[in-house]
């Protein structure tokens, strides 16, 4: 099979059978630009958020308050994928896909601070990111792969490296199949969690060994191909289900080496959610309407026209 029929077949798992609860009170929808092809979402200071495209890596900046926004990042012949924001440091650090680069902006100008570059365009999916202290770990979905950006003490960027994970979530990827995908971090940024589309799966990760280990949930409780971003807030992990159109509450044990479905949340405003970020006692999802069409240079991406928005619904 080619690289695109399997990204396709992988993408579209039809979604297993779960535990379902319509999101209360009905969930708000913020409109973004039509076209914008959104895959990433982050929460800033206040109510700001932050949407980018994959179909140029624009970023979109709005407010989940009033709902009104604007793009506020213009550029071109770039991707955003997964997205953080470091408050500290006005910083936002942007995964860029199948570029191969990720990239970092000032949240009060919009210019580009830094452009890394992880592998060759095509070879790899730099998908998500998450930022801890001393570093930013980016998820590559090709290949077994974190590319660490080290943080120094004063906040200047170190040289890039690639960490080979090892142990379960080290497994290759079936060729054009996505593996790693959303990242999360413990508060003292000493263990990463992260999802495995593939395999329908949670890991932990120690930075320092790239050593993995399995975080074990009933049966059931992902569906193999759908789980893409990833939010963890305190002992609860949530997992973007996307074509199952699925927020799933992974309750984890205190040692993150066990979890159980606290919550599953479904609604029709759900259009292929990708990601989620944490506002108050609010989630917001972005719609990436994959279903409509995957996005450059897997598919053609969505019919002209098509309209795209965040969901925000109450934390379950």
């Amino acid at each position: 099979m080619t690289r695109l029929r399997l990204l396709t077949g992988l993408l579209v798992a039809p979604a297993l059978a779960l535990t379902m609860a319509a999101a209360s009170p009905a969930p708000r929808s913020i409109p973004l630009p039509n076209d914008f092809q959104p895959e990433g979402i982050a929460v800033g200071t206040g109510s700001t958020f932050y949407v980018g495209s994959m179909r140029d890596g624009d970023i979109y900046r709005g407010s989940l308050r009033t709902g009104k926004g604007a793009v506020f990042i213009d550029v071109f012949g770039r991707q955003a994928t997964g997205m953080k924001v470091d408050q500290r440091r006005h910083r936002l650090f942007v995964a860029g896909g199948f570029t191969g680069h990720a990239y970092v902006y000032d949240t009060r100008s919009g210019a580009t601070l830094a452009d890394f570059t992880f592998a060759q365009p095509g070879s790899t999916v730099v998908n998500d990111v998450v930022v801890t202290r001393r570093a930013a770990y980016f998820t590559d979905s090709f290949s077994p792969h974190l590319y660490k950006v080290p943080i120094n003490r004063h906040g200047s960027f170190g040289r890039p490296k690639t960490l080979t994970v090892t142990g379960p979530a080290g497994v290759s990827t079936a060729t054009g199949g996505f593996g790693l995908n959303g990242i999360a971090a413990t508060p003292d940024g000493r263990t990463l969690v992260v999802d495995r589309s593939d395999l329908g799966a949670l890991f932990t990760i120690n930075p320092c060994t790239r050593k993995s280990r399995l975080i074990r949930l009933p049966r059931g409780s992902l569906a193999a191909g759908t789980p893409d971003g990833i939010l963890l807030a305190g002992k609860h992990l949530f997992v973007v289900e996307n074509f199952a159109n699925t927020l799933v509450d992974v309750r984890l044990s205190p040692h993150l080496t066990r979890g159980s479905v606290a919550a599953s949340v479904s609604d029709p405003a759900f259009e292929v959610p990708t990601a989620v970020a944490k506002h108050g006692h609010e989630l917001a999802l972005v719609n990436a309407r994959f279903d409509l069409g995957l996005p450059p240079p897997i598919g053609p991406g969505a019919p002209p026209g098509t309209s795209f928005n965040v969901v925000v619904i109450d934390r379950p």
